[in-house]
């Protein structure tokens, strides 16, 4: 069997989540293949190809490859399909936009989000925002499959020296063009890759105190901030912030969770996290139940007292 990873990356380097994707794949018992299609992508392909564990970097480089768009690369991936008996992709917003065109052109079915490996033709995925888990056996001849990468440890970024082969680019279809991005900057960590995570609830009751309590924990910690869901929809926290199941699935070593209720939604993105630590007023709230370490007081006054003692 030979496996295709199709690579999330910058085009400098590779994003994180290619590396427990490769894990992923590695898990399917047979050969790795990277793909890495971009436009000027050069560094990411040789990082690949260091990646413990994989065999064959395959680089495609055309213009129409520089912004990820989901009906040139998927054309791209089908072009090379035929050698492969699973294609993986990270479950991000480029691997969630282009598997499911890879999968519906082939007439094959997607499997979204697997979390575990237990044979090359069976896996694990949640189900029910994570309070059940699916087993899922395809014998669908090409795998299509998204992974969710905090199921998986990133493999290894050097010890590799898997070969370079270099790919046609692709005719652009014409049917969608990049237009623009806005992308937020922070000095802080991104969320999906921070060790740790501060995140705020719904009882923080304003952006201005949002900030004031918990912007110096995380500076005292070098961590991310989060947000619930809730927090997000009263305008307390941007958007690209919110943590949970419509939001980023995260699991970092140390989670802190200040005036987080635990709805459903907020804990599918977050209880893969090694350690939970809760900060609530109410004991009866449901984040106690997937937390390592709760603490029953009013946040207004733990928070700050944290960040002195730290």
């Amino acid at each position: 069997m030979t496996i295709l990873v199709v690579a999330e990356h910058d085009h400098a380097s590779l994003r994180g989540a290619t590396l427990n994707t490769i894990t992923a794949a590695r898990a399917c018992a047979g050969d790795v293949h990277v793909l890495v299609a971009g436009s000027g992508a050069g560094g990411a392909a040789q990082q690949a190809a260091q990646v413990s564990g994989v065999t064959k970097v395959l680089h495609a480089d055309d213009p129409a490859l520089a912004h990820h768009l989901a009906e040139n690369l998927s054309a791209l991936v089908l072009a090379i399909a035929p050698a492969y008996t699973h294609i993986l992709f990270p479950a991000t917003a480029n691997g969630k936009n282009t598997a499911p065109r890879v999968a519906a052109l082939l007439d094959v079915a997607q499997i979204s989000d697997i979390t575990r490996v237990l044979a090359p033709d069976t896996f694990e995925r949640p189900i029910y925002a994570g309070n059940a888990i699916a087993t899922v056996q395809s014998s669908d001849r090409i795998k299509v499959i998204t992974v969710r990468t905090t199921g998986f440890d990133a493999a290894p970024s050097s010890g590799g020296a898997a070969p370079v082969e270099a790919l046609q680019g692709v005719v652009d279809s014409g049917k969608s063009a990049y237009v623009g991005s806005e992308l937020a900057k922070s000095d802080r960590p991104e969320l999906t890759a921070a060790k740790i995570i501060v995140s705020g609830g719904r009882a923080l009751g304003s952006s201005e105190k949002f900030n004031e309590v918990l912007t110096p924990l995380a500076d005292k910690l070098g961590a991310a901030l989060g947000a619930s869901r809730a927090a997000v929809d009263a305008g307390y926290a941007p958007n690209d912030w919110q943590v949970g199941q419509t939001g980023k699935i995260v699991a970092p070593q140390l989670y802190v969770a200040c005036g987080i209720s635990g709805a459903i939604q907020h804990l599918a993105g977050m209880k893969d996290s090694k350690v939970i630590v809760a900060i609530n007023k109410d004991p009866e709230a449901p984040i106690f139940s997937v937390a390592d370490f709760g603490l029953e007081a009013d946040l207004f006054a733990a928070v700050p007292e944290l960040v002195k003692s730290l």
